[in-house]
């Protein structure tokens, strides 16, 4: 059986390996100089390449409970795939990176694989494919055939790595439709004037975001105040939400929590301020602010409620600036574009796929593998997870025989 794989990132250098190893004949074809080209930069270069918490609630899907069967099935397959190829790896609070803490150690026991088994790869950039007894794939230099491919071309995210959202084109040239695509696991812009002011703070926060003024999620972390809005992974994990929101012109905020370690209400912690104050009574209150806040934030809060920097606890409205510390309004705009984010939401819908075998229900032997379909996942390991899943489940099931 010849096997032709588009793409030789993560989840195509995956189905690859489990597809040669049931002895089929597996060629690559990649656009890029070299394969797995954003795998390098995962984890800013160490590759958090799995996560022990596989719960539901950290991806996310227009079909999600299409995906929730899937992962129930398939979960377990990862870590003994990697262990298979020689991959010693390391728990850190969930999070599965290589023990080297570099990615490069996943891509070379992926590539040290593929040339074992003797896998073909070739660079070239495929421009379209054609079906009727087999498959066509027209390069720009060359023309293949095969009898079953997998599409494993990536979304539109971070285009430099070559993910430039063509295999879009050619699902729907083969009979696919699409969700619509927005940016996700990418920083948040909002437009207020006093950004400037705030840029370059690094704090540990809790985020609440609202639709509608409707609660809708949390996340609990560090985030990066920049001089367009907030960046980092908790506003990461909203960013594909308050994408969809936004195209919906809906309202969307996110209430930024800067005392998360904080266990009470507003009125709690208003007291918490008022012994504070008796315990510090010589300081004013940017002083006993400073005790535990940026001061760069500090004077920016300050300044948003018209507070002097001599100024005492006793002298001010305490509701105002506890509301500023415990619920300080972002409005976002827009989100970042493809060319920032990390992953894609949208994509191939679950409905036109078999989630059992990863084929096509439109095109028979055709399979697709990764971030071109309608699943993405919070930061975490959660969509390199998905790739290795699916790219396992096509590979196992691409060598079987029709019944």
């Amino acid at each position: 059986m010849n096997i032709i794989i588009i793409g030789g990132g993560a989840s195509g250098l995956v189905s690859a390996i489990i597809a040669k190893r049931n002895g089929a004949n597996v060629t690559i074809l990649e656009k890029n100089k070299q394969c797995g080209k954003k795998l390098l930069i995962t984890g800013n270069g160490r590759c958090n390449f799995w996560n022990e918490q596989q719960d539901i609630k950290f991806y996310h899907s227009n079909n999600i409970d299409i995906f929730e069967q899937f992962l129930k099935a398939n979960k377990t397959k990862v870590l003994s795939f990697f262990d298979s190829i020689g991959i010693v790896s390391k728990n850190k609070n969930g999070y599965y990176y290589p023990f080297s803490n570099q990615a490069v150690s996943i891509l070379n026991a992926l590539l040290t694989e593929v040339h074992k088994l003797k896998i073909n790869i070739i660079y070239e950039e495929v421009t379209n494919i054609e079906k009727s007894q087999n498959f066509k794939i027209t390069s720009l230099k060359n023309t293949y055939y095969a009898d079953k491919i997998i599409i494993a071309t990536g979304s539109k995210a971070y285009p430099k790595t070559g993910s430039d959202g063509f295999g879009y084109i050619l699902a729907q040239r083969l009979g696919h439709s699409l969700i619509p695509i927005f940016p996700a696991l990418v920083q948040i812009k909002g437009n207020a004037s006093y950004y400037q002011n705030w840029a370059g703070i690094r704090c540990e926060v809790k985020l609440a975001y609202y639709e509608k003024n409707i609660y809708q999620k949390e996340e609990i972390g560090e985030i990066q105040l920049t001089d367009y809005g907030i960046s980092g992974i908790c506003a990461f994990n909203l960013s594909n939400q308050v994408a969809k929101s936004l195209t919906k012109k809906q309202k969307t905020e996110i209430l930024i929590n800067f005392v998360p370690w904080f266990q009470g209400t507003k009125n709690d912690f208003k007291e918490w301020l008022d012994n504070q104050n008796k315990k510090l009574n010589k300081y004013t209150l940017k002083e006993i602010l400073e005790g535990f806040l940026n001061h760069k934030l500090v004077n920016l809060l300050l300044n948003l409620a018209n507070i002097n920097e001599k100024t005492t606890w006793s002298q001010i409205n305490k509701d105002n600036i506890v509301k500023l510390i415990m619920e300080f309004a972002f409005i976002p705009t827009e989100v970042l574009s493809f060319t920032n984010a990390q992953v894609c939401s949208g994509g191939i819908p679950l409905t036109e796929i078999n989630m059992k075998t990863m084929e096509s229900k439109i095109t028979k032997g055709l399979y697709f593998t990764g971030e071109i379909l309608d699943v993405n996942g919070d930061c975490g390991g959660y969509n390199l997870g998905f790739a290795w899943m699916s790219g396992i489940v096509a590979g196992e099931n691409i060598t079987k025989k029709e019944d």
